[in-house]
Parts: structure tokens; sequence; C-alpha cells
């Protein structure tokens, strides 16, 4: 197995990682490997497709909301 140091970690970060290790029953080590691995094999969103789906499922729906109405209904009661 290969060994990696790493440096200058900020305080919160170390704060996290300990305290998602102790409520996973990990040591500190095990638990940034799980992070890493996670990250590593995680599914990366196509913005294309995700695009293509919302207007697939916005023409079937047949709502077309415009920049106006979307701040309208944002700023409704804000009064």
């Amino acid at each position: 197995m290969s060994t990696i140091t790493i440096k200058d970690i900020p305080p919160a970060m170390h704060r996290t990682l300990k305290a998602q290790a102790k409520a996973h029953g990990r040591s500190l080590n095990k638990e940034v490997l799980a992070t890493l691995e996670n990250s590593l094999h995680s599914t990366r969103l196509d913005a294309g497709s995700t695009l293509l789906r919302a207007r697939t499922v916005r023409e079937t729906m047949g709502i077309y909301l415009t920049e106006t109405d979307l701040a309208s209904r944002k700023n409704e009661g804000r009064r």
C-alpha cells in the first residue's frame, strides 16, 4: 500500500472528518479513504442530458414559466 501525507488541512475540515469517522465507527484514516473512494467513484452529472430531461418533462407537463413568473412567485409575500 502507498502512503500519502496531506498538509494544511483546514481545522473545520479536520473536525468534520473526525466527527464523521466517529459517527461511522472508523479511524480517521479509514474515514479519509472512504471519503476519497466515494468521491472518485461518484457519478458525474452530464449537464446536457440533465437539461434535455428537464425540457422533456416541461414539454410533457405543458408548463412554461418565464423569468418574470419566477420572480413574481419568489417575491410573493415578501412585502
